[in-house]
C-alpha cells in the first residue's frame, strides 16, 4: 500500500507548489494561463515537442521550461513530476479551458489533511465548452472507475492537487492518455482518500489533441482500457474516515 506522508496531519507552514502544464503547441492559450498562477507558485511548462513556439512564450511570462521529446500527455505530465522539488504538484491543462488560479481551494484540502487527492470536476460554462462526446465518454469512465475501485467519481478531472512524494511512490508507468486515470487507479487502490471539487469548465483555445479528432480519441479508449485492465490488489486498503468524493 502506498501510504501518503503526513496527509492527516494540517500543514500550518504555506507548502512549496508546483503547477505542472503539459504543453504541446499552446502558444495562444499560454500567456493567459501563466497569469493566472498563484502567486509564489512555480509553473512547471513541459514542452511535448511544440512547433508554435510555446516554449519561449512561457519563458518570457516567467515559466520554468522542461523539455520532453517522447510524445504523450503522460509522458509530459510526469516529466513535470520528476522536475518538482515542491512539496504539492498540482497539474492543469495548458489550453485555458482551467483556471489555474482556482488551484488553492484545492491544495488546501490536501494541506489541510482532508483528502489525499484532490480533482477538479469539470462544469461547462457555456455551449461548447465541453462536447457531447467527450461528456458521454467521461460519464461511462467515471462509472468504470466506480467499479474497478469502489472511488464514487462523476469527473476525472485533469484539475488536480496531491503531494509530490505520494504521487511518485504510485509508480505510474502510462505516459500516454492513460496517465491521469492511472493515478486515480492506483491512488484509489492504495486507499487513497480521493475528493472532488467543482470547477468552471471554459471552452479551450484550438483543437484538442486527444477527443478533437477520431485518431485521438481512439488511442485515448485504448489507452485508458489498458489502465482499467491492470489488476486490482487482492486486498484492497480500507478508505479512510471521510473518504470519497465530495
Amino acid at each position: 500500500m502506498v501510504a501518503v506522508t503526513d496527509s492527516t496531519t494540517p500543514v500550518t507552514s504555506h507548502p512549496r507548489v508546483d503547477v505542472v502544464l503539459p504543453c504541446l503547441d499552446e502558444a495562444e492559450a499560454l500567456p493567459w494561463v501563466l497569469a493566472r498562477i498563484p502567486a509564489g507558485w512555480r509553473p512547471l511548462v513541459v514542452d511535448n515537442g511544440s512547433t508554435d513556439g510555446s516554449a519561449g512564450v512561457a519563458r518570457e511570462h516567467g515559466a520554468t521550461v522542461v523539455t520532453e521529446s517522447r510524445r504523450g500527455f503522460g509522458a509530459a505530465c510526469h516529466a513535470g513530476l520528476l522536475a518538482s522539488d515542491a512539496d504539492i504538484v498540482c497539474f492543469c491543462d495548458c489550453d485555458a479551458s482551467l483556471d489555474p488560479g482556482l488551484l488553492p481551494a484545492l491544495v488546501s484540502r490536501v494541506t489541510a489533511g482532508e483528502a489525499d487527492l484532490v480533482l477538479g470536476r469539470r462544469r461547462p460554462t457555456g455551449r461548447g465548452a465541453w462536447p457531447l462526446h467527450a461528456r458521454a465518454g467521461n460519464a461511462v469512465l467515471a462509472r468504470m472507475i466506480r467499479r474497478r475501485t469502489g472511488a464514487r467519481l462523476r469527473d476525472l478531472g485533469p484539475l488536480r492537487a496531491a503531494r509530490r512524494e505520494a504521487l511518485l511512490g504510485l509508480g505510474l508507468t502510462d505516459r500516454r492518455s492513460g496517465y491521469p486515470l492511472q493515478m486515480v487507479v492506483r491512488a484509489a487502490d492504495a486507499g487513497w482518500r480521493i475528493a472532488e471539487q467543482d470547477v468552471p469548465y471554459r471552452p479551450r483555445t484550438g483543437a484538442s489533441k486527444v477527443t478533437g479528432t477520431w485518431r485521438g480519441t481512439i488511442h485515448a479508449v485504448r489507452d485508458m482500457r489498458a489502465v482499467l485492465r491492470e489488476p486490482a490488489p487482492e486486498h484492497r486498503a480500507p478508505a479512510a474516515a471521510g473518504a470519497g468524493s465530495r
